[in-house]
């Protein structure tokens, strides 16, 4: 009887393990983990938040949006990191969830912040180029758990999604994407017709940068994570994830520019924006807990 309850205890603990890779990859993506939480931290401690150490090559106004995303790298996406990281340490099931929401924000977040800058005019200067290394770490670290993250997420699942509600959901969802697209197109062709357009003239390449990484990247997963909903809920559970934590980690960061631009008056704020965007989070996060719902971990 004892040798019975042995054998399933090994066999649990081996399956277990196996949830999490190897021990080498487990312990590595737990130090990377943290020390890119860690990085993040420094970052936004070293930037326009705190002590000015890092000036980027933009204009004065565009630091509003920085010292926005900075706030959510200190205080939720290092959290986040971290939490996770100790979590996987432990082997504890929520690592696999909470790390798998960071790799798509981290890349978006480095690219912008490395090509972003006006790093060919004669108006401003700066220092970020100094940091370039640490903005590589992250890079590479999200890259890492990226795949880690894919190869670790529970596949096991049953789905539970009503037509009803996945029809209320698309619509709302597609919606609002829709509009958030209609903006960014909006003044891309404004661009295109006039020259310039809001703002353009002061920070052409993050104006770039933002319309193209929206435009080709978050707009379009948001329509694929639609997608998939309908013709492969089974088999796409941790592609989900991973969309709807990167659409939630930007979103909370989008909102937090916008308001640190309301309250320092910045001129290229715009209240219809601000609008969409909190409009848009409240779907993004009906959305989040919608899916989480209709995903059933089986044992």
């Amino acid at each position: 009887m004892d040798t019975e309850i042995d054998k399933k205890e090994i066999r649990m603990n081996s399956i277990n393990d196996n949830s999490f890779g190897n021990s080498f990859e487990r312990i590595f993506v737990v130090l990377i983990s943290i020390a890119t939480g860690i990085t993040l931290i420094y970052l936004a401690i070293g930037g326009p938040l705190f002590l000015h150490h890092i000036k980027y090559k933009t204009a004065d106004i565009i630091i509003n949006q920085i010292v926005g995303q900075d706030i959510v790298n200190m205080f939720l996406l290092s959290s986040i990191l971290i939490v996770g990281g100790v979590a996987l340490f432990f082997r504890k099931r929520i690592s696999q969830y909470l790390l798998a929401m960071t790799p798509l924000y981290l890349i978006y977040f480095v690219l912008s912040y490395t090509i972003g800058w006006e790093w060919s005019s004669p108006k401003y200067f700066g220092n970020s180029e100094l940091y370039t290394f640490h903005f590589l770490f992250i890079l590479i670290s999200s890259l890492v758990i990226l795949l880690y993250s894919l190869s670790i997420f529970p596949k096991n699942v049953e789905v539970t999604f009503k037509r009803k509600g996945l029809v209320l959901y698309s619509l709302l969802f597609s919606f609002f994407l829709l509009i958030f697209a209609s903006m960014w197109i909006k003044e891309v062709q404004e661009v295109m017709s006039n020259g310039t357009t809001r703002a353009y003239d002061i920070a052409p390449t993050a104006f770039w940068v933002v319309r193209i990484f929206d435009l080709g990247l978050s707009i379009p997963l948001g329509f694929i994570s639609v997608y998939l909903l309908w013709v492969r809920p089974n088999t796409t559970y941790a592609i989900q994830f991973m969309f709807y934590g990167f659409f939630l980690t930007m979103i909370v960061a989008v909102n937090a520019m916008g308001f640190v631009m309301f309250l320092n008056n910045d001129p290229t704020f715009m209240m219809r924006d601000l609008i969409v965007f909190l409009m848009l989070a409240l779907i993004i996060f009906i959305g989040f807990v919608y899916v989480l719902r209709n995903y059933k971990t089986k044992v």
